[in-house]
């Protein structure tokens, strides 16, 4: 295994009864990276970090986690990893003190070394102020801070993110998008799960794209985003008949042919000079007096990313708070 891949993983296979979970998965992940894994619900993307983070067995293929084996050395593994789950695993009738003393001895750190552990960990991921307070009055993304420094009890080489932001206001997401960051400029290797495209683009410096058990794409966010066309410009028109004046003007500036959306009245394609078209575009469009309701420029979206990689949408399934108690045992699980 290279010095400079912290997960490498060749033809994953997992299968429960005639499904297959993982279908010859690949992945690599760069050390001191945030790399991102994409999909939409079922596509194998939980199941992928069970494997590697030894929680589940896998039925084919190899892969090695920080130079280690996962089959033949899963004990060693889970002494350099750290695991997030999808659903907060911490308990709120503790404090975020007791907490993080609990995981430190589920890691047998000693009741010494855990409250020590425990403060450390309370000032780096900013909770001092909230360490004695019950954590069933934290915010959302408190709680998954709380979540974060769980996982980073063992100060661990590479950490799996499963989903961390799902159900969490902008700002909870933004609390845990620096958190991540500040983890990664540390020196640990995290390797995220996410159906956001946006979070993916803020976080990581590569992202492989899973569907049905497979890698699709890999590829960095712009080039990710570059595979489904780059930016587009758009115009929304107020009247019908004014759609093939806008498709005239639109297709000089751009570089593909247009799409109109006869719904929407919306006209739309790719661009390479993105300010620059747009401003032609707006220029020619007042100069015929062309009534415009919005123009602008956008990025592919999620949905434009899967519904041209793999022909469907994604789908973002509601938290569940019956899951948090799954996610504690994974936590213990891991520390066992």
């Amino acid at each position: 295994m290279s010095e400079r891949h912290a997960v490498r993983a060749e033809g994953l296979e997992k299968r429960y009864g005639d499904k297959r979970a993982l279908d010859g998965f690949d992945l690599t992940v760069r050390e001191g990276t945030v790399h991102g894994l994409l999909g939409p619900n079922g596509a194998g993307k939980t199941t992928a970090v069970r494997i590697l983070s030894t929680l589940i067995r896998l039925d084919g293929g190899r892969a090695e986690v920080a130079g280690l084996d996962i089959a033949r050395q899963a004990r060693e593994v889970r002494a350099r990893i750290g695991l997030t789950g999808q659903y907060a695993a911490v308990d709120e009738v503790l404090t975020g003190r007791q907490n993080l003393e609990m995981f430190g001895r589920l890691f047998h750190l000693g009741g010494r070394r855990a409250r020590a552990r425990a403060v450390e960990l309370l000032e780096q991921f900013d909770l001092t102020d909230a360490a004695d307070r019950g954590v069933g009055k934290y915010s959302g993304g408190m709680r998954r801070r709380l979540d974060l420094a769980a996982s980073m009890i063992l100060a661990p080489s590479v950490l799996f993110l499963d989903e961390p932001t799902t159900g969490l206001d902008p700002r909870s997401r933004g609390e845990v998008w620096e958190s991540v960051r500040e983890l990664v400029a540390s020196g640990t290797t995290v390797l995220l799960t996410t159906q956001y495209l946006e979070e993916a683009d803020k976080l990581a410096s590569r992202i492989t794209v899973i569907d049905r058990g497979r890698a699709i794409a890999d590829d960095t966010p712009d080039g990710l985003k570059n595979l489904v066309g780059g930016d587009r410009i758009e115009v929304v028109v107020a009247d019908h008949a004014e759609i093939p004046r806008v498709v005239k003007t639109v297709a000089r500036v751009c570089k593909g042919e247009p799409e109109v959306e006869e719904e929407a009245l919306r006209v739309h394609a790719p661009v390479t000079d993105r300010v620059p078209a747009l401003t032609e575009v707006a220029r020619t469009l007042q100069d015929e007096g062309v009534a415009v309701e919005d123009i602008g420029l956008r990025r592919p979206s999620l949905d434009d990313v899967f519904l041209r990689l793999t022909g469907h949408r994604t789908s973002v399934q509601p938290a569940r708070n019956a899951e948090n108690e799954k996610e504690k045992k994974t936590k213990e699980a891991v520390a066992a």
